[in-house]
């Protein structure tokens, strides 16, 4: 048995195989072949199996998003049947002997030049599908799964790290557990774990002939446990039968109202990042969606999620919560969520650079078609939208323009569109909470993003896992902001909530009571102990 020591970012406990996360690499390196015609075969059965994964993948968005999710999928499907490009790879491969992916990743470079350098938008867009479908290719060639995870059986992951990206791609149901060499308590990956309701440790220096050994995840003492012997695993197979009797105990508070004792209500919503969240949901009664991270449509793909796309999932997720309150957080990419189709510039201090509504703003063409999505799911349930990172009064006034040109559109085109739709947006930064005397008047809510507020209000950057130390939520100077909000908002007659990790503190549920806070959007994992500390307040 060997224990190494970390640093829990989610408690519970988790028991299973481990399994050793590799990073897809797909630099190719030139090497000289000597039977061409075999080379050209064996990408040719690449190629079939790219197709045949691209099947199995409109049957499942089919299945999730309904028919619009497949239309990029089919358009890549028939580029894998190009003449042209075959007939590349297969020139290259007899005139150069080559390997086949030095001559799938030469193509893919010409082919994407040539698409590129087009006046035309559309072509220009195949230039990004032409990326998309080498990169599958590749894959294949490689051996890579789709999912990235190898296993029949619910797994803990290991890994040096891991991105927004990558995370969100995976099959749930096959993670028992995150831990990782890096990263940070407050990154997206703590925040994937903590929705997910998974426990998740860092900075534990793993090697990697632990892959494939029975471990133990402590998220309390943050302990990874290699190999454990009899006594050690029977103990934690109690605390994990313990835990789930806890959890069965809460479910008694499902229907009841969150309320305190001397009537003071709180709505209480849960944060999601997608469709497959919205079982968590329901299963922990939240009350509604206070933040549907629509950023994680556009992480989960290699393509910019189309209008049908989108408007699929947004209203999936608005009939499936029955006419409770669904809030959509407009595109927040940028910082520590990067996406390649976006081909953002490299910059030095990303978290205090071109991001959320920033992007949004300053490639409105984008911006727009998730505002028509939007609009149109709103007329299939109670769905509010929400803008990420503002700062000035300036850049409200820069959305309502926008958003009034969308509805314009969507009315001269006969499109069904909600015109009343509630807006919202997140105080995130220390200007939008000095400020929000002066916003409050322009929106109809206020959403408190904790996460970045604490990290701009001390100067650290969250995804530092050197300055976790220095982190501090609780620091007063971040509870005089959100006071200030809230106070501000009520005079202005609106409503504010807390949708930031800080929401879920257990700690702080009396005090953000006390301060006037009007909802809370957690984890579905948290919504019942919340309800119960609510509930037991005077």
């Amino acid at each position: 048995m060997k224990v190494l020591k970390g640093k829990p970012i989610f408690k519970g406990f988790a028991i299973g195989k481990i399994y050793i996360y590799k990073k897809q690499d797909l630099s190719v390196k030139r090497e000289h072949i000597e039977d061409a015609e075999a080379e050209f075969q064996r990408f040719e059965t690449a190629r079939q199996k790219a197709i045949a994964d691209l099947q199995d993948l409109m049957d499942k968005a089919e299945a999730e998003v309904g028919e619009a999710g497949v239309d990029v999928l089919e358009v890549h499907q028939m580029m894998l049947d190009d003449g042209d490009y075959i007939d590349s790879v297969k020139n290259i491969i007899d005139s150069e002997l080559v390997n086949a992916e030095f001559a799938v990743a030469t193509t893919a470079d010409n082919f994407y030049e040539m698409f590129n350098s087009m006046d035309d938008d559309y072509m220009k867009g195949r230039a990004l599908d032409i990326r998309d479908i080498s990169d599958r290719l590749l894959k294949v060639l490689k051996g890579y799964e789709e999912s990235g995870i190898v296993s029949d059986e619910p797994v803990i992951v290991v890994a040096d790290d891991l991105g927004p990206s990558e995370t969100v791609q995976m099959d749930r149901e096959k993670v028992l557990s995150f831990v990782t060499r890096h990263g940070s308590s407050n990154s997206h990956t703590a925040i994937l774990a903590r929705t997910m309701n998974i426990p998740a440790l860092i900075e534990i220096d793993f090697d990697d002939s632990m892959d494939g050994c029975l471990g133990i995840v402590d998220g309390q003492t943050g302990e990874f446990i290699i190999e454990p012997d009899k006594e050690t695993e029977e103990k934690y197979q109690k605390l994990i039968k313990d835990e789930i009797e806890s959890r069965e105990m809460l479910k008694e508070l499902k229907d009841k109202e969150t309320v305190t004792k001397s009537g003071r209500k709180l709505k209480l919503y849960a944060n999601i990042g997608g469709i497959k969240d919205l079982a968590s949901v329901l299963q922990n009664d939240a009350e509604g969606i206070g933040l549907f991270r629509s950023e994680f449509l556009y992480l989960a793909g290699d393509h910019y999620p189309t209008e049908e796309e989108q408007f699929q999932a947004y209203k999936t997720v608005a009939q499936n919560m029955a006419g409770k309150k669904v809030i959509i957080r407009t595109l927040d990419i940028g910082a520590d969520k990067q996406i390649d189709y976006f081909e953002l510039e490299h910059e030095d201090n990303p978290a205090m650079g071109f991001r959320a509504i920033r992007i949004c703003l300053d490639r409105p063409e984008v911006f727009k078609t998730q505002l028509r999505a939007i609009l149109r799911a709103a007329m299939f349930g109670n769905i509010a939208i929400m803008y990420p990172m503002i700062t000035s009064l300036n850049e409200i006034k820069r959305i309502k323009a926008i958003v009034e040109e969308v509805k314009a559109e969507l009315k001269e085109q006969g499109v069904p569109f909600k015109e009343d739709i509630e807006q919202g947006i997140m105080v995130e930064t220390p200007a939008a909470a000095v400020i929000s005397d002066i916003l409050a008047p322009e929106v109809d809510f206020f959403s408190i993003g904790t996460n970045d507020l604490t990290q701009y209000t001390l100067a650290i950057d969250r995804q530092n896992a050197k300055l976790d130390e220095f982190y501090d939520a609780h620091h007063e100077a971040v509870l005089r902001l959100i006071k200030l909000v809230v106070d501000n908002s009520h005079k202005a007659g609106i409503w504010t909530g807390i949708c930031g990790e800080l929401g879920a503190d257990l700690s702080l549920t009396e005090t953000f009571i006390k301060m006037g806070v009007d909802e809370l959007s957690v984890s579905p994992s948290f919504i019942l102990p919340i309800r119960k500390i609510v509930r037991n307040m005077d």
